[in-house]
């Protein structure tokens, strides 16, 4: 009985990675962190209790606990808890529209840039490259709380607290009653709890990736004109959704190597409150030679070419402040505030955080 039993708790919620149950010596690993140092158990020998929280930077749900997560470092820290994250997540198995709540995926780097934007005062662990620690423990979603002894032993599996948004409050402080207990030598009161979040990529999860392309790839292309008037009332933006307008052309190097950038914004972001509209500056006559392009970019989003071949009334339609230069790229609040003109090449990175950090996207459910 107690062995079905052991089964049973190891088997909960875990599908075909069992989590760790309650009771079971913490399994040892070595995984390199952001700091560039390399951690194992024994980095963390004098911990009166081990607090080990498998969470990533993609996640919505685990980006929405960052801030207690430092805070309940910043508050146990004195009292001899180790506070250790662990990014679980193949980084290759994670499409592109699970991207939509974050400008990160969850590649080393990527954690690297995270850490050090949100001033992590814990260490942030990679352990996408073969998820050989993960699945050892088995973490349900992200984050995932798992709370160890003086002896590492578990005593608590589960959520960090009851209310995912930051800006509620959360009702049962379950990680924290925990390490409370834990460290006035009690029993911990609710040793287990269901975890909300993002599942776990695991590398098995990678043929979703080539299902995406196939499915991105039926998509169908088109490229409508527009007027000088039409392009005033794209930048007027009376919808509710964040618009980013890329102007661009075939003839125009730069243009042409970013544009997979916007193909890949569009396919993150689409899914929420925004827009992505392309607008080529190639004649008209060469209409032909730009669809082809976007056909062969996969440029499924809302793609127009402006009617007349005068690239000064284009100019003027856009952005009066605007010079000419390829390639143009401008972001427009719902309300038609624009918040972003650049021309030249974007930045990508900086361009996916202004979209995600802005009040009609957001990173929160």
């Amino acid at each position: 009985m107690k062995l079905l039993a052991l089964l049973a708790s190891m088997m909960l919620l875990g599908g075909d990675h069992p989590t760790l149950p309650i009771g079971a010596s913490a399994p040892d690993f070595a995984l390199p962190g952001v700091d560039g140092k390399t951690y194992s158990l024994a980095s963390f020998k004098e911990a009166r209790v081990l607090v080990l929280v498998f969470t990533c930077n993609h996640c919505p749900t685990a980006q929405a606990y960052e801030d207690r997560i430092i805070q309940l470092t910043k508050d146990y820290k004195s009292k001899g808890v180790a506070v250790v994250a662990i990014m679980p997540n193949d980084p290759q198995s994670i499409r592109l529209d699970e991207l939509g709540y974050t400008d990160m995926g969850d590649s080393f780097d990527e954690m690297k840039r995270r850490a050090a934007e949100k001033h992590f005062n814990f260490p942030y662990l990679y352990d996408g490259k073969d998820e050989a620690v993960s699945l050892k423990y088995g973490p349900i979603a992200t984050p995932h709380v798992f709370v160890f002894d003086n002896h590492r032993k578990l005593r608590y599996s589960g959520r960090v607290d009851d209310v995912e948004k930051p800006t509620k409050t959360p009702h049962t402080l379950d990680t924290r009653n925990a390490i409370e207990a834990l460290l006035n030598n009690k029993e911990v009161p609710v040793k287990t709890t269901k975890v909300f979040g993002c599942s776990i990529k695991w590398a098995e999860k990678s043929d979703w990736i080539e299902k995406a392309k196939q499915e991105w790839a039926k998509e169908p292309v088109k490229l409508d004109t527009i007027t000088a008037d039409g392009i005033k009332q794209l930048i007027q933006n009376k919808t509710e959704k964040l618009r980013v307008i890329n102007v661009w052309a075939t003839w125009c190097g730069p243009c042409v190597a970013e544009f997979p950038d916007f193909v890949d914004i569009n396919r993150m972001y689409r899914r929420r409150d925004f827009e992505f509209i392309s607008i080529s500056a190639d004649e008209p006559a060469k209409r032909d030679k730009a669809l082809q392009f976007l056909q062969k970019s996969q440029a499924s989003a809302t793609n127009y070419i402006f009617n007349v071949d005068d690239k000064y009334k284009l100019i003027e339609a856009i952005d009066p402040k605007w010079q000419g230069a390829l390639p143009y790229t401008m972001v427009v609040e719902p309300g038609g505030k624009i918040i972003y003109a650049k021309d030249g090449p974007i930045d990508a990175a900086a361009l996916k955080k202004l979209i995600v950090d802005d009040p009609a996207i957001g990173r929160y459910y």
